[in-house]
C-alpha cells in the first residue's frame, strides 16, 4: 500500500471551479455524440493496422480530432515558432521531442493528439478506465504512480528510451490537473528524460477559451468528478475552442531544475509581443 508524500502533487480545484460551458446541445444530440465517441473508442486500435506510417498518423490525428467535436470542442492551432520549425507538429518524423503542457483535464490528450499522434505519461489506472482504458491501451502511454516515489525513475527511463528512438513524447508536469484558471508548478522530475536523450523540449500554451476569448473551466477534470460526469458535460457542451500555441522549444543542455522553470515561464507565461503567430488551420 502506498502512502502520500510530500512530493505528491495536489490541487485546490474543486467541481465547484468547474463551469457548464458557453452553451449546451439538446438530449437528440448529446446521445448523438456519445454514441460517436464510443464508435471512436472502438475504432481506434484498428488505425494501429493501417500500412505506412504517414496514412497511420493522418488516420489518428483526424479520429483525435473527430473526438473533439464530440465533445463540443474546436482546434485552434497556433505556430510561434521560427521558420525552421517542422511545420504544424510537434517534431518531424523519427524525431523525438518532450512536449510540455498544462494539465486541465482527459481532453488534453484528445488535444495534443489532434496535433500529432504521440505517447504520454499517465496516471497508473487510466488503463483500467471506461473509454481511455481502451484508447490507453492501444497507445504508447508510460504509466505512473506518483505515489510510490519508488516507481518513479523507471518511469522516466521508460520515457528516456522513447526519445531515444525518435518517439515524441508528452507529460503534463504539474503532476495533476487544474481548473485552467488556476495552475501548479511544473515538477522537474520527467525533465531528466529529455537531458538524458538529449532532445529538445517543446513547451505548449494549451488554454480552454469560450466564444468571447475568456478562458472556460468546461473541460477541467479536478476535484471528486467522475469521469461519466465530466464525459457527459462536455458531450452536452458547445462553443468550446482548445488553443495550442506550439512556443519556441528549450534546449537540454541544461539541469532538470533550469529546464522546469524555462517551461514555467512559457507554459504560464505572457507571450512576447514581438513572437511570431502563424495560426494555422486546423
Amino acid at each position: 500500500m502506498t502512502t502520500a508524500h510530500a512530493w505528491l502533487p495536489t490541487s485546490p480545484c474543486a467541481t465547484s471551479c468547474v463551469d457548464d460551458g458557453p452553451s449546451r446541445v439538446g438530449v437528440v444530440r448529446t446521445g448523438v455524440r456519445l454514441v460517436g465517441l464510443a464508435a471512436l473508442v472502438t475504432a481506434f486500435p484498428a488505425l494501429q493496422l493501417i500500412p505506412g506510417r504517414g496514412r497511420r498518423v493522418g488516420a489518428q490525428r483526424r479520429l483525435a480530432r473527430a473526438g473533439l467535436r464530440r465533445c463540443g470542442i474546436e482546434l485552434r492551432l497556433i505556430d510561434a515558432r521560427d521558420a525552421s520549425s517542422p511545420g504544424p507538429v510537434f517534431a518531424a518524423p523519427d524525431t523525438g521531442v518532450l512536449v510540455i503542457a498544462a494539465h486541465v483535464g482527459w481532453t488534453d490528450v484528445l488535444v495534443l493528439a489532434a496535433v500529432q499522434p504521440i505517447g504520454f505519461v499517465a496516471r497508473a489506472d487510466l488503463v483500467d478506465w471506461p473509454v481511455l482504458g481502451r484508447l490507453a491501451r492501444a497507445a504508447r502511454v508510460v504509466p505512473v504512480d506518483r505515489s510510490d516515489l519508488r516507481r518513479l525513475p523507471t518511469a522516466v527511463a521508460q520515457v528516456t528510451d522513447l526519445l531515444r528512438r525518435g518517439e515524441p513524447m508528452a507529460v503534463f508536469p504539474e503532476g495533476t490537473t487544474w481548473c485552467g484558471r488556476a495552475s501548479g508548478r511544473l515538477r522537474p522530475a520527467f525533465f531528466q528524460a529529455a537531458v538524458d536523450a538529449a532532445v529538445p523540449v517543446q513547451p505548449i500554451r494549451l488554454r480552454y477559451l469560450d466564444p468571447a476569448g475568456a478562458v472556460a473551466t468546461t473541460a477541467g477534470f479536478v476535484g471528486t468528478e467522475s469521469f461519466a460526469g465530466s464525459l457527459l458535460r462536455l458531450a452536452r457542451s458547445s462553443g468550446l475552442t482548445a488553443e495550442v500555441v506550439l512556443l519556441p522549444t528549450l534546449t537540454p543542455d541544461r539541469h532538470r531544475r533550469e529546464l522546469a522553470r524555462a517551461g514555467q515561464r512559457a507554459v504560464h507565461g505572457t507571450m512576447a509581443s514581438s513572437a511570431k503567430r502563424r495560426l494555422v488551420p486546423a
